[in-house]
């Protein structure tokens, strides 16, 4: 999971049920982490990313804030910042240790049509999420995936991690895409051969599956790509377009005008890329860098799949597993 990435922690905070199905997830990095983003698709919902820009004077970031709701959704990083705060945690603006602003940046998907009107994530949303905090997290339906749909199916939170060259690379998705992640000829996700020792954990079935479609008009996957090397600004957004391209392979189409597809980059800084020898040390670190993106891109697309097959049906949206049960049998 994108905690398998030493520094960092996720939480969740929803409700669902009563007129409620939407919900906030914060990635937290205590310690900090050189943050990116790369957002794609033409209706985002975002906040704090100008200051991502590899031009402009913060370098590290404190949370991500990822949330349902949509536009309203934002204010749910102010209980996010509020958190911070209280624990001294964030830029350095005066002489002293409280004189800090945290750095949030955020994202949100729409599942406005999930709850009643009115009913979505505020501040207390984000503070409670980073209450919850934790290495270890749920997936499927909760947090910022409470009220997620892909194509015609319930969408969730997945996540997911691998290793390259002593490097962790991680990825949380909060899965809400307009388009498909399932051939519904035969069943099986898009982005079923990414897996991994098989930790989907399903039996991939081939028949088709009967489902209406369930469309909205908006839509939005969110997500953040992690790792534990030492990165710069421009270095880490690399990462973030990469996981991008991960995310294309988990739905089809992806990145339309109905979706503001956001993906954030979180750098810890804790491993050194190679640095090289003479003239070769731009393309050895080059390379380097080109491995995990390579990377990014396949934990993102891993990402996606979980999100699905976790997914728990809510507020009449089928979910994979209520359209393919056998694919969880055995």
């Amino acid at each position: 999971m994108i905690t398998d990435v030493p520094g960092v922690l996720v939480g969740h905070h929803h409700r669902l049920g009563d007129g409620w199905a939407t919900g906030t997830t914060v990635v937290l990095v205590p310690d900090g982490a050189t943050g990116a983003v790369d957002q794609r698709g033409g209706a985002p919902g975002t906040r704090e990313t100008n200051l991502l820009e590899p031009e402009n004077l913060v370098q590290r970031v404190n949370a991500v804030c990822l949330s349902g709701g949509s536009a309203y959704g934002l204010a749910a990083a102010d209980g996010v910042m509020r958190w911070l705060s209280e624990r001294n945690l964030g830029f350095p603006v005066g002489l002293q240790p409280h004189e800090v602003v945290p750095i949030v940046p955020g994202a949100v998907l729409f599942d406005l049509p999930r709850s009643d009107w009115g009913n979505r994530p505020d501040a207390a949303f984000g503070y409670a999420a980073c209450e919850a905090a934790s290495k270890t997290f749920a997936s499927g339906t909760v947090g910022a995936g409470t009220g997620a749909v892909v194509g015609s199916l319930k969408g969730g939170i997945g996540s997911a991690s691998e290793v390259v060259d002593g490097v962790t690379v991680g990825a949380l998705a909060a899965v809400n895409a307009g388009g498909e992640a399932v051939d519904f000829a035969t069943g099986r996700a898009f982005a079923a051969d990414h897996e991994v020792a098989g930790e989907f954990g399903v039996r991939w079935p081939s028949r088709p599956g009967a489902v209406p479609p369930a469309r909205t008009d908006l839509n939005t996957t969110i997500g953040v790509v992690a790792c534990d090397a030492a990165l710069s600004k421009a270095e880490a957004r690399r990462l973030a377009v990469a996981a991008q391209d991960g995310l294309a392979r988990a739905v089809r189409p992806a990145h339309t005008m109905f979706d503001g597809d956001t993906v954030f980059a979180l750098a810890t800084g804790a491993r050194e890329l190679p640095a090289g020898i003479g003239t070769f040390a731009d393309g050895q670190r080059a390379a380097a860098l080109d491995a995990l993106c390579s990377a990014a891109a396949r934990v993102f697309a891993r990402a996606m799949v979980h999100g699905l097959l976790t997914a728990t049906a809510a507020s009449g949206v089928a979910a994979y597993r209520d359209v393919w049960p056998e694919a969880f049998e055995g």
